[in-house]
């Protein structure tokens, strides 16, 4: 599975590298490709990696200056029997297909989102275009 993505170490370590990955299908977000960074702590896996995205993304859980991701299970309940396959294979995919505008590190798309369905999306379409 992760022959889906490139991977590029930062430093020459192990704890801190890139990953590009692709928008799901069958979201708004397909065709997008972004790149993040991952910072693995010490304590991994008890404890969680830290996320962000480098590539811009329009998305009401990700802080649009600097890429800080609002996910729950990588904040919240991360467990160690998690790893980074589950990162990229489901916690990021679902966070594209279900963005969650009451809980919004970027208040902007997020109201955008719930008053104005279809201008949201056209925001997202032009992020992934441009």
């Amino acid at each position: 599975m992760m022959s889906d993505y490139k991977v590029e170490t930062i430093n020459d370590g192990m704890q801190e590298f890139y990953v590009e990955f692709h928008g799901p299908n069958d979201s708004l977000y397909q065709g997008g490709v972004w790149k993040v960074r991952v910072e693995l702590p010490d304590a991994y896996p008890y404890k969680s990696p830290s996320i962000g995205f480098i590539t811009k993304i329009y998305h009401p859980n990700v802080d649009e200056m600097s890429g800080s991701v609002c996910l729950d299970v990588i904040n919240q309940t991360w467990s160690p029997m998690f790893d980074l396959l589950n990162v990229f294979e489901s916690f990021l995919p679902q966070l594209l297909l279900y963005p969650n505008p009451s809980d919004p590190l970027n208040g902007e798309a997020a109201a955008l989102m719930m008053r104005d369905r279809p201008a949201y999306e056209q925001r997202v379409k032009g992020w992934i275009s441009s």
